[in-house]
């Protein structure tokens, strides 16, 4: 079961779109391999660079000032009782036991993982 969070006020990220004529770039992180292509967003979240998908960005994010986003809707996560990995947009995402396995949707799809510590600091339970 899957508990509603929200971004808590005042987190924010700095983004810029990969609006280049590129075939994309792949690069290791969260223990496998990730891979962005045209269009997606180079994400900074207080220091932790990422890429993500740029339908997804654009559904999740809003601009608040040129290049700073805050994420508008919410996610669903659980706790993860062991370690294990998970398939994401971007590649293959390894998690530990403690670690948050969060959605963009209630259905579970569109999944990452976040290390317990900093998702309890970047979310709330979305009442």
């Amino acid at each position: 079961m899957c508990t509603r969070y929200r971004r808590k006020q005042g987190n924010y990220v700095t983004a810029v779109q990969l609006s280049l004529d590129t075939d994309g770039f792949s690069y290791v992180k969260w223990g496998a391999v990730q891979r962005c292509k045209k269009g997606d967003w180079l994400v900074n979240n207080g220091g932790d660079v990422y890429t993500v998908d740029a339908d997804v960005f654009r559904r999740t994010y809003r601009e608040t000032h040129p290049g700073i986003f805050v994420k508008i809707t919410p996610v669903w996560a659980k706790q993860a009782a062991q370690a294990g990995w998970i398939a994401t947009k971007e590649g293959r995402s390894r998690y530990g036991s403690g670690d948050y396995i969060v959605a963009n949707n209630e259905d579970g799809t569109d999944a990452y993982c976040i290390g317990r510590e900093k998702f309890e600091r970047l979310y709330e339970p979305d009442d």
